[in-house]
Order: C-alpha cells, then sequence, then structure tokens
C-alpha cells in the first residue's frame, strides 16, 4: 500500500535499527516520522535516549565483555573440561549474550530517542521467566512477534488440532533456530526449544504447577544447557561442554575443586563466582532498563548515574568489541 520512494528510505536507513536488534514494522515508524513535534528538539528523549544509551553501552562493554572472555577460554580453547569449568564457561556465555544483546538494544532505543522516535521493546527481563512461553515473550520480544506474526500463525497457530499445533511449533522453532545459521548446533538449539514448547503445552492444559523458585530454576537451567548448543563452534565442541558439566567425578580427589587454569587469570574459581552471582541476581531481581527509563524523572542524580555508567562503558578503542548479534 505504500509507494513512496523517500519513506522507504527513512524507514531502511533508519540507523538505530538497521542492522541488528529490534525489528520494526513499517507501520511502527512511519507514523512517527511525520508527527510534526517529533521533528523538534525533545530534551526529555535526549534525556532519555542518554541514559538507556548509557546502560546498554555498560552491559555491552563492562559485562558481557567480560564473560566473553571466560565462555570463549571454554568453548574454544579448552581441550577439556572440569565439571565446575564446564559450568562456569556455559554460565559465562548465559550472562554473556544476555547483557550484549539486550545492552545493543538500549543503545539502538537510546539512540533513537534521540530523534524522537521509540523502538518496540526487545527484551523484558527474560531470566526472570518463569517457563519456556514466558521466556519466549521475553526474550528478542520483536523475533518472537515475527515469528509468531509470518510463521506460526499462518500455520494455522493454536486454533487447530493438537498434533496440527504441535506441528506448528516445532516448525516454528526449527526455522527460527535456522534463522541465526545455517548449521546443526542452530537445528538442535531451535528443536530444544520446540520440545519444550510442547511439552510446557500439555503441561499446561494437564494443570500442572511447579512452586516458583522451582519453576524458575528448572527454565534457567534449562535455557543454559540450550545455550551451549548456541554458541558452540560445533557438536564437537558441544559435547565437550556437557561432558564436563555432568563430570561430578572431577570434583572428587581434584586437590583443590576452585582451580580453573583454563578459563581464569590465576586459576581461581573464587575470582568469578562473585560476577556469575551478582550479574545472574541484577538480571532476576533488579528492574530492567526500560521499567527504569519509564520511571525517570530529570534530576541531577541521574544525570550523574548516566555519566558514571557512560565512562565505565567506554570502550579500549585499540581492543575491538563486536556484538554478538551482528553475526546473524
Amino acid at each position: 500500500k505504500e509507494h513512496s520512494f523517500v519513506n522507504y528510505s527513512i524507514f531502511v536507513t533508519f540507523f538505530p535499527q538497521l542492522i541488528a536488534g529490534p525489528i520494526v514494522h513499517h507501520k511502527e515508524m512511519m507514523g512517527q516520522f511525520d508527527r510534526r513535534e517529533n521533528k523538534n528538539i525533545n530534551w526529555e528523549n535526549l534525556y532519555a535516549g542518554l541514559f538507556i544509551f548509557s546502560i546498554g553501552l555498560f552491559k555491552k562493554v563492562f559485562i558481557a565483555d567480560t564473560f566473553s572472555v571466560w565462555a570463549t577460554a571454554g568453548f574454544d580453547h579448552a581441550a577439556s573440561l572440569n565439571f565446575v569449568e564446564a559450568w562456569v564457561a556455559s554460565i559465562s556465555y548465559t550472562l554473556q549474550i544476555y547483557y550484549d544483546f539486550s545492552g545493543y538494544t538500549d543503545m539502538a532505543m537510546g539512540s533513537a530517542r534521540f530523534f524522537n522516535i521509540r523502538l518496540p521493546q526487545n527484551f523484558n527481563s527474560p531470566y526472570k521467566a518463569l517457563n519456556i512461553r514466558d521466556f519466549w515473550r521475553r526474550w528478542h520480544m520483536t523475533l518472537s512477534r515475527w515469528l509468531r506474526d509470518y510463521l506460526f500463525i499462518p500455520l494455522g497457530g493454536s486454533q487447530c488440532a493438537q498434533l496440527k499445533i504441535v506441528r506448528n511449533l516445532m516448525i516454528t522453532f526449527l526455522l527460527g533456530g535456522l534463522w541465526h545459521g545455517a548449521g546443526w548446533t542452530f537445528v538442535i538449539w531451535g528443536a530444544m526449544h520446540g520440545v519444550a514448547s510442547v511439552v510446557h503445552r500439555f503441561w499446561s492444559q494437564a494443570g500442572f504447577r511447579m512452586p516458583k523458585v522451582i519453576a524458575w530454576l528448572v527454565t534457567f537451567l534449562f535455557v543454559n544447557v540450550t545455550w551451549v548448543f548456541f554458541r558452540a563452534l560445533d557438536f564437537t565442541s558441544a559435547v565437550k561442554l556437557f561432558k564436563g558439566m555432568i563430570d561430578i567425578k572431577s570434583l572428587v580427589g581434584s586437590g583443590n575443586i576452585f582451580a580453573i587454569t583454563h578459563l581464569i587469570p590465576g586459576g581461581d574459581v573464587l575470582y568469578v563466582l562473585p560476577w556469575i552471582v551478582i550479574f545472574t541476581l541484577i538480571a532476576f531481581v533488579v528492574k530492567n532498563s526500560n521499567e527504569l527509563t519509564d520511571s525517570l524523572s530529570p534530576s541531577f542524580r541521574w544525570a550523574i548515574v548516566s555519566l558514571i555508567l557512560l565512562v565505565m562503558g567506554l570502550p579500549d578503542f585499540q581492543q575491538p568489541s563486536e556484538f554478538l548479534y551482528f553475526n546473524f
């Protein structure tokens, strides 16, 4: 219905959402570009944009890039891993990918606010999810919406027989895995989430419930395990991680169960445990950047917070750092 070359050009060249991050629909953007008030400087939007951009930069450079060192050492460099090493590597990647991609999204949304444009929310504290369906309502929300609108619903959605619903879920998640890359590890990752979604559907229909703490733990551990396939360079690398994750015997007679010579400078897991505990708790307990921004009111205190986050997040430009989702 839209045939304006100028409007098309504006939509496809708006850089905050051009390469990765929120997947936006034409109808969400063009109305904002047309509003007269959006063509003037809005100091509240500039303030909010700087705040959320600073949070995103801090997430990426200070948090995600720190965890990437331990994840890369475990997944790519270590020939074998003991129990503690494997879990440190897997959880490090679980936290890396969250803070990396949500950090990018914050930076995209923040820079869009500079132009008085609001991009759709893309993360809503996904590691607070109590089941796999809840996780996909919170993680990369615009991709989940895209898969729903252009794959799941056209296939018949949930308005059909149970077997067809199972088929629709599996096809959607398998293709969602392939969307990230043409490799068997991505197919397996998508299949695992598809099976989990099917199991959750039947579990819920049967009326079963778990205590919230157990539901959260099961969901978080499942997501952590599936990230192994998502991150592994190949099937052999994934198997190496899983062997270590179930190698309980490595805890016995090892002398020092906290020795992590492959992953951590100094070989002491006590160096990384506080990072894992603190930033897992932040992802689970603290308000997310969207909630903080929505409740933000311009003040000297928040200006100082933004400045501190911005300075701490300033990268060493001699050490280039790329966003994980630029690969997909």
